[in-house]
């Protein structure tokens, strides 16, 4: 009598919780090693073939992402689900060449929905490719006038057309009906606050912000007491390090050979990174890699998993050894080669990410060759733009659910900032928003110069640059437009509601000349 193999289901599940251990303890090739077996296990196991597409698309090995989803598609009946699956997980590792494939193939199947084309037409509208957009928006109304997604997309489409009137008719139209999914509910409220705030009515454009908060704000308690242990993570890491640390850490730098250009474009978010990352990386020698993981993941969590759970970021950097600093080095660049397309090779790599400021130490002890470049902005223009982006909630927007919040976020990842400054062996320079928007070529030569790159006149014409090429930050629409000046002192128009915040704001007004 033939006997049932021992490894088929139960061995199948060892397999697959194995690759979500290790995927959470950031093992990705251990991850993908069991998925990979699993596979083999169970070859029309169209999950396991989903998941294991997603894992390797988030590692930039995007022909093995889409050999996986094919082969799901060709196995399941249910081809519909698994095209809307796909597509998730295309986003999710923000590959939008696979994204818009498989939306396209979602859109010629005969069930296809009004989601699948305001879902395209969302993509096609950050990709700035407008009239497709419109008539993906119109073919979904068409099928379903009253799909929210749809009207949202199509105000969005209207405010960016200028027409303002117009969007805010279209948002009114739907923005009171109780049945909308929570995050497009909230979307159209800040949709709505950002029409009346350029129409100048601030009062009802807080008032909109805050019903777009109040939506979000039961979600937001896990992401809050996250961000409260980071914070104090963090504030340990600042009473802690010292000039005679990074001293060391940056005179370690001759052991690291190949000596690398390598930028880190950092500060608060809203500061300006975006609209500096666009103007260097317009330039034919820098290339720029946007808010990436790739440091945190390939760098430094290789050199804290060998360390006991719970050490110290500095403690983990102080015990790194030069072999484990040089496996560090080569994985992060291995890493960004993959993220950016192709070799970075001899150009400086522009590394833009405020969210990794408290992986300042770990760039210096990493990459002591790296140069910092720190965007700063008035404080109270900061909180007030963080507060109106209608980002999706995690461990950092979380903070921006209020203007105090917000203020508070501001005052911790800044702080850190002003402990590190003066301690600092390795070069940086700071930057201020006003200043580019009030003379560019006078900052962009500063810059460069300071980045030890020759002048180009290419970086002028940054937002022509920016148009060839997929920006994700929530601005992505403002660095395709020439300089503008809108947005210096914005904070005034709201400054009734920001003056009870801005006590804790005022070392950073007067510490960075915004009196």
């Amino acid at each position: 009598m033939k006997r049932t193999p021992f490894t088929a289901t139960g061995s199948l599940n060892q397999m697959i919780q194995a690759a979500e251990k290790a995927w959470a303890f950031k093992d990705y090739q251990g991850a993908i090693k069991s998925l990979q077996s699993a596979s083999r296990l169970a070859p029309a196991n169209t999950s396991v073939l989903l998941r294991l597409g997603s894992m390797s698309g988030l590692r930039y090995d995007y022909s093995t992402a889409e050999r996986c989803f094919e082969k799901a598609l060709r196995l399941t009946p249910k081809k519909n689900e698994i095209i809307k699956d796909i597509i998730s997980h295309c986003l999710i590792f923000r590959n939008l060449d696979l994204a818009e494939h498989y939306l396209r193939h979602a859109l010629a199947q005969p069930e296809a929905t009004p989601q699948t084309c305001t879902q395209l037409a969302e993509l096609y509208e950050r990709l700035r490719r407008v009239p497709e957009a419109v008539q993906l928006v119109e073919r979904a109304l068409t099928s379903n006038p009253s799909y929210p997604a749809a009207l949202l997309v199509r105000a969005r489409l209207e405010r960016l057309a200028g027409k303002l009137d117009e969007a805010e008719q279209t948002l009114r139209s739907f923005i009171t009906q109780t049945n909308l999914d929570t995050w497009t509910h909230a979307q159209a409220w800040y949709e709505l606050a950002t029409v009346l705030d350029r129409h100048e009515k601030y009062d009802e454009a807080m008032a909109a912000f805050l019903k777009a908060k109040l939506l979000l704000l039961p979600q937001a308690p896990g992401y809050l007491q996250a961000l409260k242990q980071t914070r104090a993570y963090l504030k340990v890491m600042e009473e802690n390090v010292s000039a005679d640390l990074l001293r060391r850490w940056f005179e370690n730098g001759p052991v690291l050979p190949p000596s690398r250009r390598l930028a880190l474009l950092c500060g608060h978010a809203r500061s300006g990174t975006t609209l500096l990352e666009q103007i260097l990386d317009a330039h034919p020698d820098i290339v720029s890699a946007e808010e990436t993981r790739t440091m945190l993941d390939e760098a430094y969590s290789p050199l804290a998993r060998r360390m006991p759970p719970g050490a110290g970021m500095l403690d983990i950097l102080e015990l790194a050894t030069n072999p484990g600093l040089q496996q560090s080095r080569a994985a992060y660049f291995r890493s960004m080669d993959l993220e950016i397309g192709g070799p970075v090779g001899h150009r400086l790599l522009l590394d833009k990410n405020p969210v990794i400021n408290c992986l300042i130490p770990a760039f210096v002890r990493i990459f002591p060759e790296t140069k910092f470049l720190v965007a700063l902005r008035d404080p109270r223009d900061v909180v007030l733009s963080c507060f109106m982006q209608p980002h999706p909630l995690n461990t950092v927007t979380a903070a921006y659910l209020s203007l105090e919040g917000t203020a508070e976020d501001y005052t911790a990842v800044m702080s850190l900032w002003r402990t590190l400054a003066p301690l600092m062996p390795s070069p940086y320079l700071e930057v201020r928003y006003e200043d580019m928007v009030a003379d560019l070529e006078s900052v962009a030569r500063k810059t460069l110069n300071y980045l030890g790159v020759p002048w180009n006149e290419r970086v002028l014409g940054f937002n022509e640059h920016a148009r060839q090429k997929l920006v994700r930050t929530p601005t992505y629409a403002d660095v395709t437009q020439p300089i503008y000046q809108r947005a210096r002192g914005r904070w005034r128009n709201y400054q009734k509601y920001l003056e009870p915040h801005l006590e804790p704001l005022e070392p950073f007004v007067k510490m960075f000349g915004y009196d």
